[in-house]
């Protein structure tokens, strides 16, 4: 991997590590004593700062280790969850997003640097606020061990020497006199690495007078040391006496701190505990030599323990040291399958293999049609198996672009809680339907429009709280986000338990701009639809979120680009329900071939529920007619030939199509069935860009180009022109269907 591709890898993990830390801040707002969710906050902002210092990237390093410093005070909960502290960490992440976008071109505007002081400004008044006491424990002294100042030894938890000095536990062989050395000569020498602050001499394994032998050592000590040297340093000053003596050293407080952050900085591999220990300075390549014997010892009695509990019960290393070795081990395996599970693929060439399969697809329709066409029985087996085996690849190709869209749902957590509190509003983000996937392009796609909807619910939906109050409403409204699949396409609803639309004012607002006369009737749907008007808007005031009449247009051409439609429920005093019905995928689909006259067709499969053939009867009695009786069912019909203006007659055996959309039912006229068929959109280009009622078009194995019908809105540019005209296209009056089904 090249630097440029490395730089791109960190710029899309930073990204993904600054949702994560987002989505968690935004949970901790609602549950401050989750230390999980602080826990995480540090570990992303801690990998974001690690990665940017690979690349040299100081501006990132520099304000993440503010925040981070912010972020470990948190965490040890010196300073505690607030709104205001909420309030500032948002804009932080927000911050290293924006720094990490100017990562390519490596150059930063003084509106983003004076941006970054300011927040580094506010950072650092919560690190200048008095540190949280934290609860002591009650100190006990160890063995009757007093402090030359008579004071017994302030210990933490776990034993941990609660003072910034060291403190070295010594107690002599007995035979250390008779082989030459000086315990005194020790304790002299240990003062030329930092300053010996105390010593207690240890006399409780003197015996009596007569039992004394004067040639032994009996004494111990405990020294307190302040030095800035390493544990090793330290150990190395006994290197003579280590074999035959008991010698403990304890780090100091701040060692202990020191050596947690290190273990946490260690790069993410695969080591075993003690290596990590050993990486940090915690225990010495000695201290760990000495354990694994003593833990080889006990596996062959009846007692045995994991390393890390005898480390601590031998006083080698301070528990939380230990600890906090064990979590870094549980994240490096984490992270190590998390790697082995994901592979990143650049999109534009997931987008490639997409391209190539489309055109197997289309090479193979092409060679089915050639064995077809020559009646070869061999030829066409093997081609029906390499059919099927495109399909299969197709299918897997097209999986690899599905994601789910709770990703993009959770998003707007940040938006409801930004917006809300901008607005005065208490509001809830419900999300229902998470794990729906659709097509990444999709995704993208709809982001926009959503963002819009949202802001919409937010500032137009949801009443204040004083409104809310007078209608019997909880103070907190609720926004919902849900998805779910529904006949071969995705829904997404935006729902809230707002006041609801006015028709009243929509259609007195459509008459003044003039988009509709007066005392025109038009249906609830009809007046609903109005809101999607260019400009249109009923905001009594214009404000930086609404009244402007930009927004709800643009949501519908978005949605329209992306083949789909958008719908629109409100119940006034109870909420408004918009729903966006969109294809699962833009690529390739699974198609229904019609033809019309010289003309070949392609209907979503998913969208057909059966083929029925117009008999003689049926079309005598259709005549100047758009329904006929579907087993004793209305169903309203449209012939392509008509409505595509192709000129001609019908062949003598016509058929209906029976399409569903949603809770729309209808049937499409057509002259031929032929086949179902693996059908690669193709774009049409800006030139048919307007055309409404084709969604594409498709190569067939002929090589002729057969158009995409889109569905929803063939029917409703039908249902317009015939509307336009004083017809009725699938609104048959209820005399009609009277002699319809009569």
């Amino acid at each position: 991997m090249n630097f440029d591709q490395a730089l791109d890898t960190f710029i899309a993990e930073a990204d993904e590590l600054l949702r994560d830390m987002e989505e968690a801040l935004l949970r901790l707002e609602s549950a401050p004593a989750d230390d999980e969710l602080i826990h995480a906050m540090f570990r992303a902002a801690h990998t974001i700062k690690g990665s940017a210092g690979l690349f040299g990237l100081e501006p990132i390093v520099a304000f993440t280790h503010v925040l981070e410093h912010v972020l470990d005070k948190l965490r040890t909960r010196e300073i505690q969850v607030c709104g205001d502290l909420i309030a500032l960490l948002l804009p932080c992440g927000d911050h290293i997003g924006k720094l990490v976008a100017h990562v390519p071109a490596m150059a930063l505007d003084a509106e983003t640097r004076a941006c970054g002081e300011r927040l580094i400004a506010r950072l650092r008044e919560f690190l200048g606020k008095p540190a949280i006491a934290a609860t002591t424990l009650p100190t006990e002294s160890r063995g009757g061990v007093e402090a030359a100042g008579g004071g017994a030894l302030e210990r933490g938890d776990g034993d941990v020497v609660a003072t910034d000095n060291w403190h070295i536990s010594l107690r002599f062989d007995r035979d250390v006199l008779r082989n030459g050395m000086d315990p005194l000569s020790f304790i002299r020498y240990l003062a030329t690495v930092g300053e010996v602050v105390s010593i207690t001499t240890l006399s409780d394994a003197m015996p009596e007078g007569p039992a004394m032998d004067p040639e032994a050592c009996y004494l111990g000590f405990e020294i307190e040391l302040h030095s800035g040297a390493s544990k090793e340093t330290i150990e190395n000053v006994f290197e003579f006496v280590r074999e035959d003596s008991e010698i403990h050293v304890l780090p100091p407080r701040s060692k202990v701190s020191e050596y947690i952050e290190l273990i946490r900085r260690l790069p993410e591999d695969d080591l075993r505990l003690g290596e990590i220990l050993v990486a940090s300075g915690a225990l010495t390549r000695r201290e760990l030599e000495a354990g694994l014997d003593w833990q080889t010892a006990l596996a062959a009695g009846p007692v045995a323990g994991p390393l890390g509990e005898l480390l601590v019960e031998q006083q080698v290393v301070a528990p939380q040291v230990v600890q906090s070795a064990l979590d870094k081990q549980v994240r490096n395996r984490e992270s190590k399958a998390a790697d082995n599970k994901l592979v990143r693929v650049p999109a534009d060439k997931l987008d490639s293999l997409i391209n190539l399969v489309g055109e197997l697809v289309i090479a193979g329709a092409g060679a089915n049609l050639l064995a077809q066409q020559r009646s070869d029985g061999a030829m066409l087996e093997a081609t029906a198996l390499i059919s099927r085996l495109v399909e299969e690849i197709r299918d897997g190709a097209l999986r690899l672009r599905m994601v789910q869209i709770g990703e993009t749902f959770n998003r707007f957590q940040r938006v409801v809680r930004d917006v809300g509190k901008e607005l005065g509003k208490d509001i809830e983000l419900a999300i229902t339907g998470a794990e729906t996937e659709l097509d990444k392009s999709v995704v993208e796609g709809i982001a926009d429009p959503l963002t819009h909807l949202v802001r919409n619910a937010i500032d137009h939906g949801i009443e204040s709280a004083e409104l809310r109050l007078a209608r019997s409403k909880p103070v907190r409204g609720t926004l919902r986000l849900n998805a779910y699949h529904d006949s071969g396409c995705i829904v997404i609803e935006v729902s809230d338990d707002g006041g609801g639309l006015n028709k009243e004012r929509i259609l007195a607002k459509a008459v003044a701009r003039g988009l509709v006369q007066p005392g025109q009737s038009l249906t609830e749907h009809e007046i609903y639809k109005l809101i999607f008007e260019p400009g249109f808007s009923t905001a009594e005031q214009v404000s930086n979120l609404s009244g402007r009449g930009v927004g709800m247009d643009v949501v519908r051409q978005n949605i329209e680009a992306l083949r789909g439609t958008v719908e629109l429920e409100s119940t006034e005093g109870l909420g408004t329900t918009i729903r966006i019905r969109l294809p699962l995928t833009l690529a390739i689909i699974d198609g229904f071939l019609v033809g019309v006259g010289d003309a070949a067709y392609v209907v979503p499969l998913d969208m057909v529920l059966e083929c029925v053939e117009l008999s003689e009867a049926d079309r005598q009695a259709a005549t100047g007619r758009t329904y006929i009786n579907l087993r004793g069912e209305i169903l309203p019909f449209l012939r392509l030939r008509d409505h595509f203006g192709l000129g001609g007659c019908g062949g003598h055996r016509e058929s209906i199509v029976v399409v569903r959309y949603g809770a729309h039912k209808a049937g499409l006229v057509v002259d031929e069935l032929m086949d179902e068929f693996q059908t690669v959109i193709k774009p049409l280009g800006k030139v048919f860009s307007r055309v409404r009622g084709i969604g594409g078009s498709t190569i067939l194995g002929s090589g002729q180009v057969a158009l995409i019908l889109d569905v929803p809105s063939l029917l409703q540019e039908a249902a317009a022109r015939d509307a336009a005209g004083g017809g009725r296209v699938l609104r048959p009056s209820a005399s009609e269907r009277a002699v319809a089904i009569g």
